[in-house]
């Protein structure tokens, strides 16, 4: 701990030996504990403790909480602290405040105090301290005491450097937490001009508060572009000698350039000639010394410098304006792709991702392309090769387009489950994209749902059923292709369902070779029958009956798979029902009704591609590259030679009667059977949300009364995300929601019970109070016109902010039969939906326990158990509320410890939970501990219910 000379706090370092010099945790413990005690007597004592005395055992408090243990008291000496006028005293003071005392503490009046009296200090060293303070744990109430004293302090001339520094970070502080602290205006300019202060350290500091200021301000900071380039100018040009003082391992004060660099990406290039032109030059210059020997062999020189290389790198692709600086660029980043760094790999992959994008440097990306390939196959470490896959999907034309996606293909067979299912996507769509022979395309699909069939998902099979259908020149190379393929005794399902799609339409196609004869497919379907699920057997069934249409000398045996009891009798209700009705239908209809029925699927309409949306969508839910837009064109015909470019369109709704109920166990409404092989559905009820439609915007503030008995199965939802929110005799709503981390996305299924439609269908999501500033919401519409006895979807998409009590509102609205009907729904979205679950030791699990111990961080229940106390329910049930449940955790083995954190944009919440079952008295004790007050408590209240 600091001390002034001759003042070294010798009992302090006894402490600390003693400590050190225990050979048990027992023996520790005993240690703390009499300390203790000896403190808290001090402190309660009748005799007056000094200034010294105070910060010696303030000290020891803090120490004795940075070993883990929780500490109730000495909060008031850490504030009278604050009031002495040695430094080493109120130092220690602001550091116990800083490290123990909340935001919320009923002690912040009394700090605030103090730290105004410190920033009117004449002592630059009282006011720094007053300042770090403020930014360790600023408040709102803090931002209305101090908010105007502080930004003075920034700008005034008097200002001694170092309270320069602190102030402008402090701002900051303060700006993130209130932005109207400082709106543009009067001391926008006097900000602005500390970029030229002769003191780096004050620069350094204003160029993160600018920083901050151009997110919200960007217009009124613009005039930050010159000033930072001809600061960054000055620093890149000068000799060691010049900076001495902010030179590390030879690079003149790295920090400070990058954070210029990095505003300087928040503008567009300066359209000033002399400015443009100076800043071109110090990328040069970068560029330039980057080529240098290096000054130093030491880690931290090569970091130092590259850091401000692969940010000046950045600068150039934000650019993308001087070809030689891009190609350049590249040069260089292709230098690091076989560097022995794994980060420098790894970023020079990331760089060339971006680089790929711009026309003046896509053909030096491409130059790289076998080391790319070369690094898919040997690089060890996975986010690497997940860049490299990256990469190569950038780079692709239809130049390379069969090299890279056969490449990407030997790969997949061996790559990592986590990256799989985003490299079908991306295989998938090279292949559409650059195709110039459907063979390929044909095959490359099957050789995908071969290799990866488990990570392919229904875009990707739907879109080559699409382009099949499309496409009559493609239509009996791709019977013959899946005919081939199904052969295979271990074909994924996936694979049966496009052969089952695909025989069914075109099998007649290939009908006159005797090795593809109408009875050998149907036979060859039939084998794979008994091991499909549901959705696919529905499927094949469909089939079936298009084979009677196509091959009416096979009618007979089609017909006794029909009639045999394993179908007309089967559990399944869907497969029950097609059994019955084609059944029917094959009896009775003539051949020309028959025809008429069963005819051949109409071309689908062309629209932007499904698994192109998919791939964006799984971009933005993790932090990574920035994919450039893809560019969909028309339909075109064949060209002279017969071959046609494929295009990316929308991929073939699937009939909702053939697919697995998405709600589980709980039904959404019974559908009417309807023709698998029909024009797909225009309505809401798709699989496939139309992510490209403008949603309507979620509305704030004054939110309608809930329809009384809307909230009674919201409770079921907090272990569960999926279920029945709520049914009437009219109308039955369903919900099918998923989470990751900080965002999620609910299905809202509407289904009609009636026989008339719904007209002037609406659902408009409510943002009750202030909701809207602690979750974001995005919604599509779902259709105005709800036919009987159908299903319509809705999709909402949630990004949690902070955490949140209240629920959002569904209003639903339309008219049945004459009459209007408005329904008002909670939505079941609960902060335990963020949760990211942790795994913890004991050990860390206790230790963190003790540290949440402040009364508004604990919220604790007994409660009577509501159901027979079951340890596999009970597991069940703690990991659907989305924590991990630890083993070998808590010394009763009866109790059940968990750990998650729930994620939000802003916050990051830890969350540790015990629950103590007593199953003689049928009882419950349920004890939550959360980083940030109050949120146990919300915690507790969702889930003693379920219990």
């Amino acid at each position: 701990m600091p001390a002034v000379k001759g003042e070294g706090m010798r009992g302090l370092a006894v402490f600390i030996s003693d400590i050190r010099n225990c050979k048990s945790k027992e023996a520790e413990m005993k240690r703390i504990n009499k300390e203790l005690a000896n403190i808290r007597n001090k402190f309660k004592g009748d005799k007056q403790l000094d200034g010294y005395q105070k910060k010696k055992y303030v000290c020891k408090l803090l120490f004795i909480f940075l070993l883990g243990h929780d500490i109730d008291f000495g909060h008031m000496e850490a504030v009278n602290l604050l009031s002495s006028n040695k430094y080493t005293e109120k130092q220690i003071g602001y550091l116990f405040i800083s490290v123990l005392v909340s935001a919320n503490s009923e002690l912040i009046k009394l700090i605030i105090q103090s730290i105004k009296n410190d920033l009117s200090s004449r002592n630059p060293i009282n006011v720094c301290l007053a300042l770090q303070c403020i930014a360790n744990i600023g408040n709102e109430e803090m931002v209305e005491a101090v908010g105007k004293e502080v930004p003075k302090l920034l700008v005034s001339p008097d200002t001694n450097d170092s309270v320069k520094q602190c102030s402008a970070l402090c701002v900051l502080k303060l700006f993130r937490l209130k932005t109207d602290i400082l709106p543009p205006g009067e001391w926008t300019s006097r900000i602005v001009q500390l970029l030229n202060d002769k003191h780096l350290g004050v620069v350094t500091s204003a160029a993160s508060l600018i920083h901050g200021f151009v997110h919200y301000f960007a217009d009124e900071y613009k005039g930050c572009v010159q000033l930072a380039v001809s600061r960054l100018s000055r620093i890149v040009t000068s000799s060691y000698t010049d900076l001495q003082d902010y030179t590390y391992y030879f690079v003149p004060a790295p920090w400070l350039c990058v954070k210029l660099i990095k505003l300087l990406q928040m503008y567009p290039p300066p359209d000033d000639p002399a400015v443009f032109g100076r800043l071109n030059e110090c990328l040069e210059t970068i560029l330039n010394k980057a080529q240098e020997p290096p000054k130093s062999k030491k880690v931290q020189h090569s970091n130092a410098r590259n850091a401000v290389l692969f940010e000046a790198i950045n600068l150039i692709i934000h650019m993308d304006s001087e070809q030689s600086l891009l190609i350049r660029g590249c040069n260089q980043l292709g230098q690091f792709l076989t560097h022995k760094e794994t980060n420098l790999r790894y970023l020079a992959l990331e760089g060339l991702c971006l680089m790929s994008n711009s026309e003046f440097s896509v053909d030096a990306v491409r130059k790289h392309q076998e080391t790319v390939v070369g690094a898919l196959k040997t690089e060890r470490d996975v986010s690497v090769r997940q860049r490299a896959v990256d990469l190569l999907y950038a780079m692709c034309d239809k130049n390379n387009a069969e090299e890279i996606v056969s490449e990407m293909l030997t790969y997949l067979e061996t790559a990592d489950y986590s990256i799989k299912e985003e490299m079908v996507l991306k295989v998938a769509i090279l292949a559409e994209k650059f195709a110039t022979d459907y063979s390929w395309y044909m095959d490359t699909i099957l050789t995908l749902i071969r290799i990866a069939g488990d990570y392919v998902s229904e875009e990707v099979w739907f879109r080559v059923i699409q382009i099949v259908i499309n496409r009559d020149d493609i239509q009996g190379y791709a019977a013959k292709t899946v005919f081939e393929a199904l052969q295979s005794p271990s074909c994924h399902e996936n694979m049966v369902k496009v052969g089952g799609y695909i025989l069914g339409e075109f099998g007649n196609l290939i009908a006159g070779d005797p090795r593809s004869s109408p009875m050998v497919q149907f036979q060859l379907l039939h084998s794979k029958f008994p091991l499909c699920a549901s959705s696919t057997r529905g499927l094949l069934m469909s089939t079936y009956v298009k084979f009677i249409n196509l091959f009416p000398e096979i009618k007979g045996y089609i017909q006794e798979i029909l009639r045999s009891d394993n179908n007309l009798k089967n559990s399944d209700a869907e497969i029950q029902q097609r059994a019955l009705e084609y059944l029917k239908l094959s009896t009775v209809a003539s051949p020309d009704v028959l025809a008429t029925v069963l005819e051949e699927m109409p071309p689908f309409p062309e629209r932007e591609s499904s698994i192109l949306a998919k791939l964006k969508k799984k971009k933005q839910e993790k932090t990574g590259i920035i994919e450039k837009e893809e560019k969909t064109e028309p339909v075109e015909k064949p060209t002279a030679n017969g071959q046609v470019p494929v295009t990316i369109n929308e991929a073939p709704a699937p009939n909702p009667a053939l697919q697995p109920d998405l709600l589980g166990t709980e039904t959404i409404v019974s559908k009417p059977l309807t023709n698998n092989f029909g024009p797909p559905e225009t309505g809401g009820g798709s699989l496939l949300v139309d992510v490209f439609e403008m949603p309507p915007a979620p509305m704030a503030g004054s939110a309608p009364s809930i329809t009384p008995g809307a909230e009674e199965n919201l409770k079921k939802f907090v272990c569960k995300n999926t279920g029945v929110l709520f049914e009437t005799d009219i109308l039955q709503v369903g919900i099918k929601s998923e989470f990751k981390d900080e965002k999620g996305a609910l299905g809202v299924f509407y289904g009609n019970k009636t026989s008339s439609q719904f007209v002037s269908f609406s659902s408009m999501v409510h943002l009750p109070g202030d909701l809207n500033t602690h979750i974001k919401v995005d919604t599509n519409s779902p259709p105005n016109i709800v036919e009987g006895g159908a299903q319509v979807k809705q999709m909402i998409n949630v990004e949690c902010i902070s955490e949140f009590k209240d629920h959002p509102l569904i209003d639903i609205q339309f008219g049945v039969n004459g009459t209007s009907q408005r329904i008002v729904l909670p939505v079941p979205l609960f902060p335990s939906k963020f949760f990211a679950p942790t795994d913890m030791n004991s050990q860390d699990f206790f230790s963190r326990w003790k540290q949440l111990g402040n009364p508004d961080q604990e919220c604790q229940q007994i409660f009577k158990a509501k159901f027979p106390i079951d340890t596999e329910t009970i597991k069940t049930k703690l990991v659907g509320f989305g924590v991990s449940l630890l083993q070998n955790v808590d010394p009763n083995p009866e109790n059940f410890v968990c750990a998650g954190i729930i994620k939000g944009t802003t916050v990051q919440i830890g969350t540790l939970l015990r629950l103590e079952p007593n199953r003689q008295a049928q009882m419950f004790r349920l004890t939550i501990r959360s980083s940030r007050p109050h949120v146990a408590t919300t915690l507790v209240e969702l889930l003693v219910d379920q219990f």
